[in-house]
Formats: structure tokens, C-alpha cells, sequence
């Protein structure tokens, strides 16, 4: 559990500090219920970055320093071009913070209050990205449940990027609740949400339904007194769609974004993925429907009309000369070939024609569907790449595909694929980018002594990491439950042995020794028995220094 220091206090929220930790402070970027943000560069590389700080009066709190814990875990389990990247995290003198990447730009709450409401087509781009989004953080079992226009943040070139996991839940997780037990920002909540009840992928699915509809109608689906009364409606009201606001809106969009805000869940799209699918389809659906012309009467002349209906001449001849003239201009006319026709019979256009046919085979020849064996290929190719973002997306797009298809045929095969990837994705979850135990909280007695043997690594006293990583294999050996846990401690094991300090880099110690016996030739026995002495205690504990402790200890003797 985080807890600030005894006797150092807190950045003051109210002031802006100078500094946080490696980064000086440029300017206030904004504040939130959950944290301050300021504009940070770094001291010596110059990048800017965001550093969202816990405020003073929560520091001492347990469950808001829990909360802020869980922000940054989640913010370095969750990955992707759509959400705001993870740096870092830490204390600076009493103050608990985390760094994360710099969006210049504005928000979307930014946006619809300059413009008052956005295209459609604008929208349907802005949701497509926040669905990528929320695809990857559902995919690493991460709900956001505070999905909103202040949260999205768009960069000049009009890229999307979602923030601010404060409120984040873990699926199967312990339901995280405030004063109230409801966690969340009510005009976008979900029923479900505003109920206190647990939460699904399809409650954020809501939440994008109603920052949709924000950004349509520039008003969000239900306004009230008071954030209770605006639950309320979330629950049981009922909302006027968008399209009777904004008639110009594509009627299937429209459904699409009530379809979000269905009351019951299981009305909902599934997931973000689909929702994105259905988005994407309306441009096409629109363009084709805006495409269908009408069909006319051509070459009909208002003088052949007016002859064919004024045949009342009084000369029989004439008017059978007439009929027949009129009958012949029409069949003439019916002969002739337009420009497009002349075009289809020229010989070139047929030469021109085949060779498109064939470049075109090609084309498609190149850029058809990929056989199952081709995304294996795909899916080796980021295997054999080191541990990253490269591996998730193999998982995402490559073999969670092919088990989906044939799972019998394809699941002996990606077994040690998957397996690496689990692991990896363990490691990450447990240590973070950074290789250090994340903010949140040990689990299990298993996970446990994990932290410990990390914790000892990252003070340098590798002899006793080691010491406990050895006993956490020999513990997990052979047990089903803990088998990813045994691989991880496997792993750590062996950095750790392979990083092991040799004899020739213990160049302090040896310079140590050589100053002792200096002493003893200036005839100075007590300061050099004094510094032999402190040699064999710093490093009685290393068995790598076993060499020098004996050495030492010689020199000891009377």
C-alpha cells in the first residue's frame, strides 16, 4: 500500500511546485476529483510529458491512494495508438505521481463547446478510435467506467487518444465503490453503473453512446437538477434520439448510437469491436444511397411531339409522308452509336480492357484474404521479435483468430506461443515496463515473496533475491496452479545469475585492501585492522566476495 513518508509533506496542491522528480514543472495542465495534471519536462532529455499528481488531502487516505495505485496499473497494462501511453511513476518528497505522454491538443468537451456540435462524419472518425481504445483495454480485462468528453484528447493531427483511468475496474475484481458505492461521471453513466451494480465491456459501450450523442446534439442524453435525479433517468427516463434534434443525421447512425444507450446491456453491441464495425459502415451505406440517380426520357424531341399529335392535316399524302419521315428519323436515330459505344468497339479500348483484367488479377492475387498458414507466418514473424507490444498483437490478430476457426487443429500448435505470451503478459502486469513491482498490491503468498525477491534486486542485494527466487521455484515446482508463476520466477532467476558481479568488477573492495595494507607498511595497524574489519561485515552476505571476506580476515590475524 502507498503511504507518504513520516515527516515530509506533500506537494501543495494549491501551488505550483517547481518540481516532481525528475521533471520541471512548465505549467498546470488541469485538475480533477482524482488528481492534479501538470506539463512536465524532463531535466536533462528535454521531453515533455503530462504528470497527473495524487493531491495532499488524499495522500493519507487509504482507498484513494489504492485508487491511484490501480490508475497506474491499469495505465501500464493497457496499450495501444488510442490510448495515452504509460511512462512512469513514483514519489517525489511525500507526493505519489505518474508521468505519462503529452497530448498537445484539446479535449472533446473542448471541441463541442467551440463548435457546439460536430459532423457526423467527425464523430463516427472520433468513436472509431475511442472503440480501438476500449478494445484494448478490454482485452487486458480493464473496464474504464469514466468514458467521457474531458477524457479524450485529440492532437493536431486529429488522433484520438483516451485517458484518465482513475476509476478503472478489473473483470472478477473486487468492485471498487466511493461514498455512495456509484464511481463515475452521471451524464454518461451506465444504468447498471448508477445502480452500484457490477459492471461489463457493455456499460463503456453506453458511455460511448452518450458522448456520441454529446457530440451530435452538443447536450448529453439526460440533464437534471441533480446527479441523482440525472440517474434516475439513466435507469428509467427515455431520451429524444438524436436525428429528432438533428435531422441531418444518417438514420443508421442514429440507431446505432440509441442502440448504445439501451437500458438493458444484452440490447447493447457486444463489444467495442463491433460497434466500431458498424460505425465504419455508414459512410458506405450513406455514399451509396446518395449515388442512385433517376432514370429519364432522352432524345425526345418537342417538335416530334407536337407533329405526332397535330395530325389533323387536311392532305392524307402529307401526313402519311410525315409519319413515315418521323419513323425514319427514329430509326436512324435508333442506329447511331453514341461516343461511349464507339469507345467499347474500338480495338485498343479491348486491348486496354484485358490488360486491366490481368493487372488486376494480380492485384488481388496480392492483397487476397490471408490463408490460415499465412497468418501463422505473421504471427511467427512477431514471436521472433523481443517481448512488446509485437506479441500482443500476434495474441489480438493472429492466433486468437486461428483458435477461434479451428481450435482442435490450431491449439497444440500455438501452445508455446501462447504460453510465452502469458507469460510476458504476467511479468508486465506484476513488474510493469520498467522491470520493478507495480503499484498495486500482492495478491497471493506466491506473489508475495515475488515482490520481495524484486524489491531486494532493485536495492542491489542480489545474493538474497536470488536466495528467495530459488525457493519460490523449488515451492512451485510441480504445481498446476502456480505453473506461470514457477516460469516467471525461472526467468528472474537466471537474469539474476547471468548479471551476477564477477571477482574482477569488485574494484572497490580491492582498493580497499591495497589502502589496508599501506596502513599496515606506515605502521598504522589500528586504521588498517579497522578498514579490514569493515570489509568482511559490508560483505560477509555476498558469496562472490567470498575471496576478498578471506583475504580480509587474514589480515585480521594477529
Amino acid at each position: 500500500m502507498l503511504m507518504p513518508p513520516e515527516g515530509r509533506s506533500s506537494v501543495d496542491s494549491a501551488a505550483l511546485p517547481k518540481q516532481i522528480g525528475a521533471y520541471l514543472i512548465e505549467r498546470k495542465l488541469g485538475q480533477g476529483g482524482m488528481g492534479t495534471v501538470y506539463l512536465g519536462k524532463h531535466e536533462d532529455t528535454g521531453q515533455l510529458v503530462a504528470i497527473k499528481v495524487l493531491p495532499a488531502s488524499m495522500a493519507h487516505e487509504e482507498g484513494f491512494v489504492a485508487r491511484f495505485a490501480r490508475e497506474i496499473d491499469a495505465m501500464h497494462r493497457v496499450t495501444g495508438e488510442h490510448v495515452v501511453e504509460m511512462y512512469d511513476s513514483g514519489e517525489w518528497e511525500g507526493t505519489y505521481y505518474y508521468t505519462m505522454e503529452f497530448v498537445d491538443g484539446e479535449t472533446v468537451t473542448d471541441r463541442v463547446l467551440r463548435e457546439k456540435r460536430l459532423g457526423w462524419r467527425e464523430v463516427i472518425e472520433i468513436a472509431c478510435q475511442v472503440c480501438k481504445a476500449l478494445k484494448a483495454a478490454h482485452n487486458t480485462g480493464i473496464i474504464h467506467r469514466d468514458l467521457k468528453p474531458s477524457n479524450l484528447l485529440l492532437n493536431k493531427q486529429g488522433v484520438c487518444k483516451l485517458t484518465d483511468f482513475g476509476v478503472a475496474h478489473v473483470f472478477a475484481g473486487d468492485q471498487l465503490t466511493a461514498t455512495g458505492g456509484v464511481i463515475g461521471t452521471v451524464e454518461y453513466m451506465s444504468p447498471e453503473q448508477a445502480q452500484g451494480r457490477r459492471v461489463d465491456k457493455r456499460s463503456d459501450i453506453y458511455s460511448l453512446g452518450a458522448v456520441m450523442y454529446v457530440m451530435l446534439t452538443g447536450r448529453p442524453p439526460f440533464t437534471g437538477k441533480s446527479a441523482l435525479d440525472i440517474a434516475q433517468k439513466h435507469k428509467f427516463g427515455q431520451f429524444d434520439s438524436p436525428r429528432r434534434i438533428v435531422p441531418d443525421i444518417p438514420h443508421w447512425l442514429d440507431e446505432v448510437v440509441c442502440k448504445c444507450l439501451e437500458k438493458n446491456p444484452d440490447n447493447r453491441y457486444p463489444d467495442a469491436y463491433v460497434l466500431q464495425l458498424r460505425l465504419q459502415e455508414i459512410p458506405r451505406k450513406v455514399e451509396l444511397t446518395q449515388g442512385s440517380g433517376t432514370f429519364e426520357f432522352e432524345h425526345v424531341d418537342g417538335n416530334d411531339v407536337t407533329l405526332a399529335a397535330d395530325g389533323r392535316s387536311s392532305d392524307p399524302e402529307a401526313a402519311g409522308v410525315a409519319m413515315r419521315e418521323l419513323m425514319k428519323a427514329h430509326v436512324e436515330h435508333a442506329n447511331e452509336q453514341t461516343l461511349l459505344e464507339r469507345i467499347l468497339d474500338s480495338t485498343w479500348f479491348l486491348v486496354a480492357a484485358l490488360a486491366a483484367i490481368i493487372l488486376g488479377g494480380v492485384y488481388w492475387w496480392n492483397h487476397r484474404l490471408p490463408t490460415d498458414e499465412d497468418l501463422l507466418e505473421q504471427g511467427q514473424l512477431l514471436m521472433a521479435a523481443e517481448p512488446g507490444p509485437g506479441w500482443e498483437r500476434a495474441k489480438r490478430e493472429v492466433f486468437e483468430p486461428l483458435l477461434e476457426r479451428d481450435s482442435k487443429r490450431w491449439g497444440p500448435e500455438l501452445e508455446k506461443y501462447l504460453d510465452q505470451i502469458r507469460l510476458y503478459e504476467l511479468r508486465k502486469s506484476l513488474l510493469g515496463r520498467r522491470g520493478t513491482w507495480t503499484t498495486r498490491d500482492a495478491e497471493t503468498d506466491g506473489e508475495k515473496l515475488l515482490q520481495k525477491a524484486v524489491q531486494l534486486r532493485g536495492l542491489g542485494q542480489n545474493t538474497e533475491a536470488k536466495q528467495v527466487l530459488a525457493g519460490l521455484v523449488r515451492l512451485t515446482e510441480g504445481d498446476p496452479d502456480a505453473a506461470d508463476l514457477h516460469a516467471l520466477a525461472t526467468d528472474l532467476l537466471k537474469e539474476l545469475n547471468n548479471k551476477s558481479i564477477g571477482p574482477e568488477q569488485y574494484s572497490l573492495v580491492k582498493r580497499a585492501l591495497s589502502r589496508a595494507e599501506e596502513l599496515r607498511t606506515q605502521g598504522k595497524a589500528d586504521e588498517a585492522r579497522t578498514l579490514l574489519q569493515t570489509i568482511v561485515d559490508m560483505y560477509a552476505a555476498d558469496p562472490d566476495a567470498a575471496t576478498f571476506i578471506e583475504q580480509a580476515r587474514r589480515g585480521l590475524m594477529p
